[in-house]
């Protein structure tokens, strides 16, 4: 069943990126699969004109996330950022542009397609501090305590095994690294089945984690300061939101709570 789940949101995914190229090269033809002039309606809405500004349309018109990643991650000059699914490289383009050239910014996803599309996208952008990694986000090909920061735009859901992708998640940041993604998420009275019937797995709605499972899923990969915040309704039961969670540093300690001491 999962590797069924897996070859079809490939398929979906691939048919999203062959479209945007049709329509980025002036063919006729929707840029997404089913649902998708809605997705694109709405995670286009997400980025402001200023983030807009500058990158090539085709990384605009392939962006089927549902939130702006990059807007809550408070991204720093310097730092190093990975994205998961990256998809057509917008949040990648967006996140090498806020930590600069001393920083860098990594894609991964596992659809041929939305690869060849991203980096197409970054050398027209002229972006010299990227790269896209093909790899599932269950298995991140990056070594341990390489990354700063963890951002993703409505992708977690669509694992089949989300425990890994959080541990994957934990693994791959240093000490102190933050995570800061975007993501459908459930409400906790809505079982799988329920979330089942209001959507499909590649729609992001069918394999969403409730906000108590997802809590309990960072905890158990051992994050700290984790919050799960909805911000719209996507279906009725299910939101968009902004997950937030901090890797302890060595010390054990996350950065609020060096906050408060500092404040004492």
């Amino acid at each position: 069943m999962s590797d069924h789940l897996v070859d079809t949101i490939r398929a979906h995914y691939a048919s999203a990126a062959r479209a945007v190229a049709d329509v980025a090269e002036g063919s006729a033809g929707d840029c997404c699969a089913p649902n998708g002039a809605a997705t694109l309606a709405l995670s286009r809405s997400l980025y402001s004109p200023d983030d807009a500004a500058g990158l090539p349309s085709s990384a605009v018109l392939a962006s089927l996330g549902c939130g702006n990643p990059t807007a809550v991650a408070d991204l720093r000059p310097g730092e190093r950022v990975l994205d998961l699914g990256s998809g057509g490289g917008i949040d990648v383009l967006l996140s090498a542009r806020r930590v600069g050239p001393t920083g860098f910014a990594y894609g991964v996803d596992f659809t041929p397609e939305m690869l060849g599309l991203a980096r197409a996208n970054a050398a027209e952008a002229g972006a010299t501090n990227v790269e896209f990694l093909e790899g599932r986000i269950e298995a991140i090909p990056l070594p341990d305590a390489s990354v700063d920061v963890v951002i993703s735009n409505c992708v977690v859901n669509l694992s089949v095994d989300k425990p890994a992708v959080l541990a994957e998640t934990f693994r791959v940041l240093v000490p102190g690294g933050r995570l800061g993604i975007s993501d459908i998420v459930a409400e906790d009275r809505l079982t799988p089945a329920e979330r089942a019937e209001r959507g499909g797995y590649a729609e992001c709605i069918a394999g969403a984690l409730s906000r108590s499972e997802y809590l309990a899923g960072l905890a158990a990969a051992g994050f700290a300061d984790a919050a799960v915040t909805f911000t719209h309704e996507v279906v009725p039961g299910l939101h968009g939101a902004i997950i937030r969670a901090v890797k302890p540093g060595d010390d054990g300690a996350t950065r609020s709570d060096r906050t408060e001491d500092e404040n004492r």
